[in-house]
């Protein structure tokens, strides 16, 4: 390799848990169908994979891809066992890395790096990586520049590694040889004139082969990564498809869904403390603050008060305009009442210390103060889906559901951010404040409430 090459060819084709051992998955394939696999005893190298034959081990391997990509595939391990099979069947890969690009509220694309043998990495990519250094000092983006979907580095040659720190890292490892790999998840599609616009898994690979990589690894590569990236594909669907439902659900409500809790009326009674939250002035705030404004401040309340739920392990299930509603399950999968009742106050504090770090930055920059009152209780609700037939929604309802509603409401009246029944308050030995008793909306009875001690 006398210069950088980027191939000319337009690779545009439509390509595209853990990953299941290869050996395991040939001997499968054997019992099935006898005359397409020879016994493994007979074959290869102490009998298996790799059989020794090149042809025949790159179509093992492209089998065991297309079988992984019909199952739950999840993309670590597969680029784990993806390069364990070519360095067994001699294709030497020392480091591979696959970006693939994702639906995410934080992320544009997880990354995946292997090592051999150190293993593997992930790491997330936050919207916006394509304006940092890393990315336009990256090996791959002359691809993007020259809306092509392959490069070529020769690592022995320092007027090539000099650009880019990730080939430098690469040849520091040992590598000799370095391709990169753009495969698009759309048949016929357009290569985007930038990076976070991509569907698609970008690849690289590097071998350290001292004469880098032979005419026949760049044929199998070229032939094996769209399969690699047809079964990285499918576990971009299964893990899209939850980072949805965890977004705008909640993990568990979520999870719960997408293992086929989604008819009408499916769900349990179950035990949790729950939480109820509601934004103070909001409607003041609405008419004084411009769109923009009221939206910011909305999601600051959220971020004292949802992001305390979830830092705290509890279940966000609803906003409900301005309101927060939230749960700490007890049982099976979930907390002891005394756990879940001690998550739910620690999250209180921590929402209160929020706020006050919020309104230290609103009061320095001209703005209104944000305030909540909060309603904590503890009881069985039916956890499961409501609405119509065609439209249903994961969420709780019940008595207890509504008596917490009930609870925060008595925040203003008794001058409390936080109000908790006495079914919660028993869980705990703290120093409560009793706040005497009071009839909640709807509720028979008059029903005894507290307050935190002063510091919450």
């Amino acid at each position: 390799m006398d210069a950088p090459i980027l191939s000319l060819k337009n690779r545009r084709a439509a390509a595209g848990g853990g990953a299941d051992d290869l050996a395991s998955f040939i001997r499968r394939r054997q019992d099935r169908d006898r005359e397409t696999y020879l016994d493994m005893k007979t074959m290869g190298p102490g009998g298996g994979f790799p059989y020794g034959d090149w042809e025949r081990d790159i179509q093992a391997i492209s089998d065991w891809l297309v079988a992984e990509a019909l199952g739950r595939v999840k993309v670590r391990p597969l680029l784990a066992g993806f390069c364990d099979a070519m360095n067994a069947a001699g294709l030497p890969i020392l480091r591979a890395i696959s970006a693939l690009s994702t639906l995410h509220p934080m992320y544009v694309a997880h990354t995946y790096t292997y090592v051999r043998g150190r293993g593997n990495v992930t790491s997330d990519i936050p919207h916006g990586a394509q304006n940092t250094e890393a990315w336009q000092k990256s090996p791959l983006k002359p691809m993007f520049d020259n809306d092509v979907t392959e490069c070529r580095y020769d690592l022995t040659d320092p007027a090539q590694v000099a650009p880019f720190p990730l080939l430098a890292e690469a040849r520091d490892l040992g590598g000799t040889d370095y391709l990169g790999l753009l495969t698009l998840f759309e048949a016929g599609g357009e290569l985007p004139d930038e990076v976070h616009h991509l569907d698609g898994l970008m690849t690289s690979w590097v071998t350290d082969r001292p004469e880098g990589f032979a005419a026949k690894h760049l044929r199998a590569l070229r032939r094996l990564v769209p399969r690699f990236a047809l079964a990285a594909k499918m576990a971009k669907r299964e893990e899209t498809a939850l980072n949805i439902v965890t977004a705008y659900m909640g993990r568990d409500a979520g999870c719960r869904v997408l293992n086929g809790q989604i008819k009408l009326g499916d769900g349990e009674i179950i035990p949790s403390v729950i939480w109820y939250s509601d934004m103070r002035n909001s409607t003041e705030l609405c008419e004084t603050l411009s769109h923009g404004d009221y939206l910011a401040a909305l999601n600051q309340y959220f971020a004292c008060t949802a992001g305390a739920v979830m830092e705290g392990g509890g279940e966000v299930l609803r906003f409900v305009g301005d309101a927060v509603l939230a749960i700490f399950p007890i049982g099976d999968g979930g907390y002891s009442p005394e756990e879940a009742c001690a998550k739910a106050l620690a999250a209180a504090g921590r929402a209160e210390d929020k706020l006050l770090r919020t309104n230290a930055a609103r009061r320095a920059m001209g703005q209104p103060e944000l305030d909540f009152g909060l309603g904590l209780h503890v009881g069985e609700v039916m956890y499961g889906n409501i609405g119509v037939p065609a439209r249903v929604e994961f969420s709780v309802t019940g008595p207890a559901a509504n008596e917490v509603a009930r609870l925060e409401n008595l925040t203003k009246e008794t001058g409390n951010r936080t109000v908790v029944s006495a079914r919660f308050a028993a869980h705990l030995d703290v120093d409560w404040r009793p706040l005497g008793s009071h009839r909640l909306r709807g509720v028979s009875g008059e029903q005894e409430v507290f307050a935190p001690p002063a510091a919450h």
